[in-house]
């Protein structure tokens, strides 16, 4: 057995893992790349393998940086199916569409304004393209050994990241390669605990809080001390939030805020069609979450959801104060780039970010206070609030890494640490050898190595 890491090296994005068996070519994640121009323009390089060799495709996750690539790997030949949970699937039937329709408005908008060096500009794929993918979708349960042939297979176990995430144990040759995915908290109000792992022969271990603990702050707290001083100021608070995870959640605790009466009964929009989508979805998959049938319920009816994009740009117009909720959660594009460009230039407002932001992202430059920030081809200065919730994320950190791992009752021939930027995978890696005295590496780019 080989693995061959082809993404998440280095960097929280572009999840990718290729397992050559015995003949047979498996897929784990098949997600784009985010961030860094660098690491964007990975997503038009020819892959290391023709898609045509490739026999199945495993998903941990529905979230765009291990799926997104899923249509463009079908357009260059893959047959196969693309095997994940129900409810991944049921995001993806979202977030893939969506992914196509947007990069094809980013092209469309570069051609228009001639903020591109390619003439024309192109999508990496298109809408119909990303929904003809979802043809070859194939749903399975969590704990149900799925056999790919006699001898390899494979279970997903439930991560708690969002809805539908799984850790996927792939096993063949008497030898087991688990994927962890996005690990998620261990108390986390809406979604489930993730499921506990005793054994594996090698484990591939997320980062992305590799470094650091969670904020113990009350985010009820932090949350309503922006509404209250925003509103308080005639502004409105603009929550770039994950369509699928973090806007539900600000959902929760904004529910919350509103039945104690801890803000004002200002009105609160959710203006994202894949976050509506998405949180339509949270009450009807009841044995991922915690939430009651009438909290879940409460939660839902709680804003206002903006369809059109009429009605979106009636937002940034109105004098009302508000909270916008609108994708994406690191601003690299979406709705939420319009109203930043009427609402970041003004100091009554507060832009409020809710969780990690990859590097190079417009997120990631905004939270680090960089004074101008383009958007659609010009530059807009930063003279609103800015916060960032790091207590909302769905990543466990390092401590919540370790308990996880504390499951183990057999140390793992090798652990392989990914999806994490160089500190974060680097602090991590000396965590678990500090505790455990596991043997542990983090591999780069296009690395190769054989399982024995």
């Amino acid at each position: 057995m080989k693995i061959s890491f082809l993404g998440a090296t280095g960097t929280v994005t572009g999840s990718k893992y290729l397992i050559d068996h015995d003949g047979m070519k498996v897929l784990v994640d098949c997600g784009l790349f985010q961030g860094y121009k660098e690491l964007r323009l990975r997503n038009w390089n020819a892959l290391p393998f023709d898609p045509q060799d490739i026999d199945a495709v495993i998903l941990t996750h529905a979230h765009i940086d291990h799926s997104g690539y899923v249509p463009l790997l079908v357009k260059q030949g893959f047959k196969g199916k693309i095997y994940c949970s129900e409810a991944t699937y049921e995001l993806c039937k979202i977030l893939l569409p969506d992914s196509g329709y947007l990069q094809e408005e980013d092209a469309r908008r570069a051609n228009k304004y001639g903020y591109t060096k390619h003439k024309p500009a192109f999508p990496l794929y298109t809408e119909k393209e990303a929904r003809l993918s979802l043809a070859q979708f194939y749903t399975l349960e969590f704990g149900q050994p799925f056999y790919l042939n006699d001898d390899l297979h494979f279970t997903m176990s439930r991560a708690g990241h969002i809805l539908g995430s799984a850790f996927i144990a792939l096993s063949g040759g008497n030898r087991t390669v688990t994927f962890s995915g996005d690990l998620g908290r261990q108390y986390d109000p809406i979604m489930q605990t993730p499921a506990q792992l005793q054994h594996t022969d090698y484990l591939l271990i997320e980062s992305t809080y590799g470094d650091r603990l969670h904020s113990t702050k009350d985010p009820l707290e932090e949350i309503g001390e922006v509404i209250r001083s925003t509103a308080a100021k005639g502004g409105t608070v603009v929550v770039p939030a994950f369509a699928v995870g973090r806007a539900q959640l600000m959902l929760y605790y904004i529910q919350e805020l509103k039945k104690s009466g801890s803000i004002p009964d200002l009105p609160i929009f959710l203006d994202s069609p894949m976050a509506v989508s998405a949180t339509k979805l949270l009450c009807r998959f009841k044995n991922e979450q915690r939430l009651s049938k009438d909290k879940c319920r409460d939660v839902c009816d709680s804003v206002t959801y903006v369809r059109t994009v009429e009605d979106s740009k009636r937002l940034d117009t109105s004098p009302m104060p508000s909270v916008i909720i609108s994708a994406s959660g690191m601003a690299t594009g979406g709705r939420v780039l319009h109203h930043l460009k009427h609402f970041i230039t003004d100091p009554k407002h507060t832009i409020l970010f809710t969780g990690y932001q990859a590097g190079g992202t417009r997120g990631d430059r905004i939270v680090k206070g960089e004074k101008e920030i383009k958007i659609h081809g010009q530059f807009h200065p930063v003279r609103a609030r800015v916060e960032n919730l790091n207590t909302l994320s769905a990543h466990a950190d390092y401590g919540e890494i370790l308990t996880w791992l504390r499951n183990f009752q057999k140390a793992p021939t090798k652990v392989f640490i990914t999806h994490g930027e160089h500190d974060a995978a680097l602090s991590l890696k000396e965590k678990i050898k500090e505790e455990f005295g596991w043997h542990v590496v983090i591999p780069e780019y296009l690395q190769s190595e054989e399982l024995p």
